[in-house]
């Protein structure tokens, strides 16, 4: 007995040794996402580009010879929840957390990181403190109005409506549009009609008709999800047949089928450069789109959309920068080398951390696109800043 308890334990402690080795090859970045709950159509795409991602990683040899693993946390929708898992997270002291997907979550998140870890945002509605270890993806939310107003005049639709949503996302597209509509350099478009309504109404029929009454020549609707269904079906209902401008939240596959019998005729979104498209990018920026798309052609049908794109340049970024520093590099040594970041292209255009700190991009990478249902597709309309191609 005692040479099979011997034998037991030595298996045993062979069996935690190989455990331990096997969790020693992995490189594991944390992620908080909401997979569940009403902003879950955001954090599954994110989850599947970073899947496909974490796939090429592996098979360019990792970090610093470990494989990367992203290790995923379920915020649930949640600024409470999500506040619960960063505590956790943050006790095994990691350089790098990414997410969450909405800008109540990461804002509920960024008094925790004071100090680090870096926690890079796939909200592009967050406004990171200059400096601080938030950083935010894509391009920020006033940079996206800006352009739309900017296409908009410079494409002869000088009157327009808009209508918010009365959340915290709702209030602070309110307070910018108003803002930029004010400025000069937007001297030639002029706000006719404006209208709130709650993200819960089931319809916003009322609001919709008072607009239709200004008589505007586009309809600027930054609202997400569900809401954005609600409006447009108002649209519809109200036989209001002009063009409308909606946030990049919504250029989802899955919205764009769900709302198919409703979207209005001319639906334009704002985006960063990742479309594809015809005309000419500079090869950094055509090479890192094609690792992209080529990411997604796995036979699964799924393609990818915005929110796809939120999750994967800061993933690639922060690897990227991992790679660059030496092993156990701190969330103060991330937040130092991609400070300094000028000259890399990513699918979202061409990043510059020190004009644009905590972001990388600004309005010169914002293009207009127009939802094509017949080629099923977003296709860009502008170059950046809102001009005609």
């Amino acid at each position: 007995m005692a040479t099979g308890l011997r034998a037991s334990l030595l298996a045993l402690v062979a069996a935690v040794s190989i455990g331990t080795a096997r969790a020693e090859d992995f490189y594991d970045i944390h992620v908080i996402l909401p997979l569940t709950g009403g902003t879950a159509f955001l954090g599954t795409a994110e989850q599947a580009a970073l899947q496909r991602y974490e796939k090429l990683v592996a098979a360019s040899g990792g970090i610093h010879g470990k494989t990367l693993r992203f290790v995923y946390h379920d915020d649930q929708s949640s600024p409470q929840t999500a506040v619960q898992l960063m505590n956790k997270v943050k006790a095994s002291n990691p350089a790098v957390v990414l997410g969450s997907a909405q800008v109540a979550l990461c804002n509920a998140m960024a008094p925790l990181v004071r100090s680090g870890p870096l926690l890079y945002c796939f909200s592009p509605g967050v406004e990171p403190a200059t400096g601080g270890f938030m950083f935010s993806s894509s391009t920020s939310t006033r940079d996206l109005m800006s352009g739309v107003l900017t296409f908009i005049g410079k494409n002869g639709m000088k009157r327009f409506g808009m209508i918010t949503s009365t959340d915290a996302s709702g209030q602070d597209a309110y307070k910018n549009i108003k803002l930029l509509a004010a400025a000069p350099n937007h001297k030639d478009v002029e706000l006719v009609a404006e209208a709130q309504f709650n993200p819960s109404d089931v319809s916003a029929s009322a609001q919709i008709q008072r607009i239709k009454a200004a008589n505007p020549d586009i309809l600027i609707v930054w609202t997400t999800g569900s809401p954005a269904g609600t409006v447009f079906k108002a649209i519809r209902d109200a036989g209001l047949e002009i063009p409308v401008a909606t946030t990049n939240g919504n250029q989802t596959y899955a919205q764009m089928e769900q709302y198919a019998s409703f979207l209005p005729k001319d639906l334009y979104i704002p985006a960063a450069e990742w479309p594809k498209t015809d005309r000419p990018q500079s090869p950094e920026i055509k090479a890192a789109k094609e690792k992209f798309f080529k990411a997604y052609d796995d036979g699964s049908g799924v393609k990818p959309d915005g929110p796809a794109t939120y999750a994967w340049d800061p993933a690639n970024l922060v690897v990227e920068a991992l790679r660059a520093l030496k092993p156990g590099a701190t969330g103060a040594d991330l937040r130092t080398y991609l400070s300094e970041l000028q000259g890399v292209s990513g699918i979202n255009g061409p990043y510059d951390f020190r004009a644009v700190p905590n972001r990388g991009l600004n309005e010169t990478n914002v293009v207009m696109t127009k939802w094509d249902p017949k080629a099923n597709l977003w296709a860009i309309v502008s170059d950046p800043l809102g001009k005609k191609p």
